[in-house]
């Protein structure tokens, strides 16, 4: 086995580090050959907060999944995520040497890398650059050209940027850990295409991951990205509210939440009470699992209001309540509960996604569960990746190469030169008489005559 059929993907979330080793099968499925996790302790609301806690937890993740895939491990695809991460729509152009060749994939590829080139505000950069339509001479909804003849190639782009600094926090925990990361996905895109079929990104859906740190949307429809946001509230969040209003330790809060939570409180009895040891010398403590419901309830509500919010900004709403609805994943698609709080705050139906439609037969169970969504789905895109490159690698092999024309003068005629020049020492000859003819008028002493 070539060592590029494997992929790592590396998810360094607000609650674990985790590094899932995977490959291709003969069927089109993602076998997991190993996985790796440990605590994340050194990162806050999907942003690095502390170099050194973070690369002990890539390095554990990344030695438990060697070990476990007895591969070597040495370059990954690593997500990126937090509140800094924005989007925005732009459209590009090219013009095209001739309409008798077809439009190929390094045309659309020009255009693409002409969107890398916007200028961002001071500190930051382009993260991903997502063609949504094209438009070929006027013909516009074209959603795949290749093939076609024509002149003039326009798209309607979705661009995603971040923190310049943010980035480049993760790139150096990654290199400090002794790897090297092939490429940075957007962490909701790598989730989606864990969790969504064709089908449903074809109808309309949202996709709602709620991480520890953050919960993520990506909306799509006619199988298009059309919107991308990121709510700074996740199930650490939870976990605060609990410690706070049950007045108990954060492992305690973290344990309660887990094992009893439940997204809706009416869903639960009123005589169900659970008892927590307490501190040294100290009586045991009793919480009602119905007020435990009322404390997660309050900030899901919050949470999925600002989902619903998003929603009607993206003006897809009525799309997505004709096609397959919302689907949520991440670690807070665990609760108790979920899919019926959902469908009641935004009137839309729900599902829980699960990274299982992808996988082949695996001896890890664990990998099923909805908080693994964002590691399976990164192993995805790097898979897609290498196989981007060898097309690529292909078409160039094949004499099939870009024309890049941005940085380069188009070739003149002998005769258009020769016009320049002349052109250009004319302008110099009336500047000159002009400069001449003042300095003759004016005086000795500095005044005009």
């Amino acid at each position: 086995m070539e060592n590029s059929d494997i992929v790592v993907g590396l998810d360094i979330g607000t609650t674990k580090i985790c590094a899932i080793v995977g490959m291709r099968t003969e069927h089109g499925k993602i076998e997991v050959l190993g996985m790796g996790k440990a605590e994340s302790a050194g990162v806050s609301r999907g942003v690095v907060t502390n170099i050194e806690k973070t690369i002990k937890g890539i390095k554990s993740a990344i030695e438990e999944a060697a070990l476990k895939s007895n591969c070597d491990i040495s370059e990954v695809v690593v997500g990126i995520a937090g509140q800094h991460i924005k989007s925005l729509q732009h459209r590009g152009i090219i013009v095209r040497n001739s309409t008798e060749d077809e439009i190929n994939r390094n045309d659309v590829d020009r255009l693409i890398e002409d969107m890398y080139r916007l200028a961002m505000p001071p500190g930051e950069k382009i993260i991903h650059v997502l063609p949504q339509e094209f438009t070929v001479d006027n013909e516009q909804g074209i959603l795949e050209p290749i093939g076609m003849s024509g002149i003039r190639l326009e798209a309607n782009f979705h661009v995603i940027t971040g923190q310049i600094t943010a980035a480049n926090n993760i790139i150096k925990c990654i290199e400090r850990a002794n790897l090297f990361a092939t490429d940075m996905v957007l962490e909701p895109l790598a989730s989606a295409d864990a969790v969504l079929s064709d089908e449903e990104k074809e109808a309309g859906v949202v996709l709602v991951d709620i991480g520890g740190g953050t919960s993520d949307i990506a909306i799509f429809y006619e199988g298009i990205i059309r919107h991308t946001a990121v709510i700074p509230f996740g199930g650490n969040s939870i976990t605060e509210d609990i410690r706070e209003g049950c007045a108990v330790m954060k492992n305690t809060a973290e344990a309660l939440k887990v094992k009893f939570g439940s997204a809706l409180a009416d869903e639960n009895k009123d005589e169900e009470v659970i008892s927590i040891q307490g501190l040294k010398g100290r009586e045991p403590k009793e919480v009602s699992v119905k007020n435990l419901a009322y404390i997660i309830q309050a900030r899901m509500e919050e949470i999925l209001e600002q989902v619903k919010y998003e929603i009607q900004a993206s003006g897809f709403e009525k799309k997505i309540r004709a096609g397959a609805g919302i689907v949520v994943t991440g670690g807070g698609a665990q609760l108790k509960h979920i899919t019926q709080l959902v469908e009641y705050i935004t009137g839309i139906d729900a599902r829980i996604g699960y990274p299982n439609e992808h996988l082949a037969k695996t001896n890890f169970d664990d990998i099923k569960s909805p908080m693994y969504s964002t590691g399976i789905g990164l192993v995805i895109k790097g898979l897609q990746y290498i196989e981007m490159q060898r097309e690529k690698a292909i078409r160039n092999s094949k004499g099939i190469t870009a024309i890049d024309t941005k940085d380069k003068p188009t070739p003149k005629t002998e005769r258009e030169q020769k016009q320049g020049r002349s052109f250009l020492e004319g302008i110099i000859k009336k500047s000159e008489q002009f400069f001449l003819k003042d300095i003759e008028n004016i005086d000795d002493k500095g005044f005009t005559k």
